[in-house]
């Protein structure tokens, strides 16, 4: 199976809130300088995830996104069907 740039820019997000967020919010920004993906673009990206209930945004001063569930509850399988909807069978 090949995943398409939108699904692994997706996974290392998530990876990224799950290692360095230790449960507080952090920027987008920060997250795309960490892994060298386009600010604006991971944005359109997390807002799949958080209709998808992987993660959760929070506006304003000391806002970004944090994981809405633990990380051991989140599956590669979240992520994929989050970013290109279910898979078939």
């Amino acid at each position: 199976m090949r995943l398409s740039l939108q699904v692994h820019y997706a996974i290392c997000g998530v990876f990224d809130l799950a290692y360095n967020g230790q449960g507080e919010p952090v920027q987008v920004r920060v997250i795309g300088e960490r892994q060298g993906i386009p600010g604006r673009y991971l944005e359109q990206i997390f807002q799949k995830l958080r209709v998808a209930e992987l993660i959760q945004g929070k506006r304003g001063p000391g806002g970004g996104y944090r994981l809405a569930r633990s990380a051991a509850e989140i599956t590669l399988l979240h992520i994929i069907e989050a970013v290109e909807g279910p898979l078939e069978k």
